[in-house]
């Protein structure tokens, strides 16, 4: 790799200009989306091709143990080979010397793709859209809240310190004001995201007491998976200079909306370049009305994916900003499936469904993997919804456990996103899923320890 720097992106050349790089962060997204690798010397990585790494990292639940999913040869922890998409070259600007972060794919010693690596999951999911001609296009949102420090799990996690040093406000939706009081902590997140070569389409206010958002121009679905990959860690370290924490849990704070990760969707035809969900006269197309099914279809199953912690499950509650079903509508944010209002052109399905704490690369591939079902299975939506759609039925799983029965049953989604990710994705949450129910919550021990 003795050309490595000529193969740059723009934005890591201009980060790299008159400056010796020290060293590179070789990294590779594990299941709930830890960033994992091996930073070496720069003179190092240019002499090799490819690290190693044991496949037992996509065996870890959140807590650090083992799910029982190493297969028929049992726990014996292979290493992977690790490759660098150096496309994904960019700078981790809150270094102390001059680094850049590479994010690499999974190859097994034969030299094929680890099927439970997540970008190895989302590259399939694309591949069986390009394979019928079509390019899938998304546009992930990203919430999230900054909230004081808090070193003792014991305690209740609270609002940050504004800059006018009163705490963040709920209820403060859209208000310049409140992103004001965080303006420390947003120009460094914009300056970080400007050294990486990442392009914001815009930073607001959400409704809870100190929950920002952020929206990502669309484009290839990989491409953005790495971009919130990357972008979850840049805004980690943006709080942490200004001595707060940023968290992208999916129900942080109690009695305040939960952070979601939205997931806008098109597909275009590769040979035409021509929006598929819109015909010649502009209007709403078959396949439009098949990508609606396959998700009203095929989300339930992939709740697991969307919402991978018993955490997640406590943001879909009525009227707090989250959906509770999979109604769809057009221009109404109540229901689970929302067509924001655009031209022929830019007409796009939105998935209000997942978590913020979700995996980027998973849940954009299971959220394509139910429209690519529904486009194949050609099958025809419910009829939009009218009015507040809080006031209908939820058909969402409430809890892990039921959203998990419901992964394992849905062979055809498994098909697309691959049978051993499935069977491994599976085995980790179910063991997660077990180490919490071993945990004893306040809520017991105020209210059964001296009353059942």
């Amino acid at each position: 790799m003795s050309d490595w720097k000529d193969s740059l992106p723009e934005a890591a050349r201009s980060y790299l200009e008159g400056n010796r790089l020290d060293e590179v962060e070789c990294v590779i997204s594990d299941l709930p989306g830890i960033a994992r690798g091996k930073a070496v010397p720069a003179k190092k990585f240019a002499k090799q091709d490819s690290f190693f790494l044991p496949d037992s990292i996509f065996y870890q639940t959140i807590t650090g143990d083992w799910g029982e999913a190493a297969g028929e040869e049992g726990f014996i922890e292979r290493d992977m080979l690790l490759r660098p998409d150096m496309s994904t070259a960019t700078a981790a600007p809150w270094t102390a010397d001059w680094t850049l972060q590479v994010i690499h794919d999974a190859y097994d010693r034969k030299g094929e793709a680890v099927p439970y690596s997540p970008r190895n999951v989302l590259k399939r999911v694309v591949e069986l859209y390009r394979a019928q001609g079509w390019e899938p296009v998304v546009a992930p949102e990203m919430e999230f809240f900054l909230v004081a420090k808090n070193t003792d799990p014991a305690k209740s996690i609270e609002p940050m310190m504004g800059r006018s040093g009163r705490p963040a406000a709920a209820r403060q939706a859209y208000s310049m004001t409140a992103v004001d009081e965080f303006g420390p902590v947003i120009d460094d997140i914009y300056d970080f995201a400007e050294a990486q070569g990442f392009e914001i389409d815009g930073i607001t206010q959400e409704g809870g007491a100190g929950q920002l958002e952020i929206n990502l121009l669309h484009g290839d679905p990989v491409k953005l998976a790495d971009e919130v990959f990357y972008f979850k860690r840049l805004i980690r370290e943006a709080a942490l200079r200004h001595d707060c924490f940023a968290t992208f849990m999916a129900k942080p704070i109690a009695d305040e909306p939960g952070s979601a990760m939205h997931i806008h969707h098109s597909v275009v035809d590769r040979e035409t370049g021509q929006n598929l969900f819109s015909g010649p006269q502009g209007g709403e197309t078959d396949a439009f009305f098949h990508f609606i099914a396959g998700l009203q279809n095929h989300l339930p199953s992939a709740i697991a994916v969307l919402a991978p912690y018993v955490n997640s499950y406590r943001r879909y509650v009525r009227d707090h900003a989250a959906p509770i079903n999979l109604s769809w509508a057009r221009d109404n944010r109540t229901t689970g499936i929302r067509i924001p209002i655009s031209g022929p052109e830019a007409r796009r399905v939105e998935n209000r469904i997942a978590g913020m704490d979700c995996n980027p690369y998973l849940g954009i591939a299971a959220s394509l993997a139910c429209g690519y079902l529904g486009l194949m299975e050609q099958k025809r939506p419910s009829s939009a919804f009218k009015g507040d759609a809080y006031e209908d039925e939820t058909d969402l799983p409430r809890v892990m456990g039921e959203a998990l029965n419901l992964f394992e049953e849905n062979t055809a989604l498994h098909e697309v996103l691959h049978p051993e990710f499935a069977r491994v994705y599976t085995i980790v949450k179910r063991t997660e899923y077990e180490e919490f129910l071993q945990v004893i919550s306040p809520w017991e021990r105020e209210h059964l320890l001296l009353n059942v």
